[in-house]
């Protein structure tokens, strides 16, 4: 079925869903982790399982922006582009840490209409989100918490800050997509980017994360959503709009 602007989230999200199974199935048979030579830090298996999803996505008409790939297909008026990473935290992957996923999230010219996170490594936690439809992990509706306070809150990172910040504790996972679902789940308070990241890596889980009531914002009050592959951005997000600003102050101190 190819799908259009037209099309229902329900029937976006199952597009979603089925290429995240086709990644599964490459990394399950996948035993070669060697580097791709094609670009700097890309493993082979990060190029099969890209052509496994993009076989499923253009079969669908969809244009696709993907980190592996940059852009491919046709996006008009009337299309869905999925901004994809087919393999987020594939250095996790390659020395075995289970925190690894696909990200997936679909757009039409108005903007995002459904995303999906998948973590690859269990199989069983799948975190979506549609517009105006709620965040979800694994069927159960989700909410972040009331966390208000920098010094009582638990914060996801990527990479370090060049200080040290007055919050309770941080965790540094490896995996953008995936940590930033920790928000919307409530399992982290809030997740800041220490250096810049492309759309792939963040856009399906800002979805989940609005959809969630979470806090989302960007270091330099730049749209978030982007659709050109050299775009880096810094997203910040948080449990509650107290904590993000506390949060972007602690990115505003942070020596580049």
């Amino acid at each position: 079925m190819r799908l259009t602007r037209h099309s229902t989230n329900a029937d976006i999200l199952q597009l979603l869903n089925d290429t995240a199974d086709a990644v599964s199935k490459v990394l399950e048979a996948n035993t070669d982790w060697s580097l791709s030579g094609i670009r700097h830090t890309q493993y082979s298996v990060d190029v099969r399982a890209d052509n496994a999803a993009l076989a499923v996505l253009h079969d669908a008409g969809c244009a696709v922006l993907s980190e592996e790939s940059q852009i491919t297909g046709q996006w008009g008026d009337d299309d869905i582009l999925v901004v994809m990473d087919p393999l987020d935290g594939s250095t996790n992957a390659s020395r075995g840490v289970p925190w690894f996923a696909t990200a997936l999230c679909a757009l039409d010219k108005n903007g995002m209409r459904a995303s999906l996170v998948v973590n690859q490594a269990s199989g069983k936690d799948r975190y979506w989100a549609t517009q105006g439809g709620g965040a979800f992990h694994n069927g159960n509706q989700m909410h972040p918490s009331s966390c208000s306070t920098l010094k009582e809150a638990v914060v996801g990172v990527s990479g370090l800050a060049s200080f040290r910040p007055q919050w309770a504790q941080f965790r540094a996972l490896g995996a953008a997509a995936l940590d930033i679902c920790l928000v919307a789940q409530g399992v982290l308070d809030g997740w800041v980017d220490f250096h810049s990241h492309g759309v792939w890596d963040y856009l399906a889980s800002i979805l989940i994360c609005q959809e969630a009531g979470v806090a989302t914002s960007e270091h330099l009050d730049r749209e978030l959503l982007v659709t050109q592959y050299d775009q880096k951005r810094t997203p910040i997000v948080a449990a509650t709009p107290a904590l993000l600003a506390q949060l972007r102050e602690v990115r505003s101190q942070h020596a580049r």
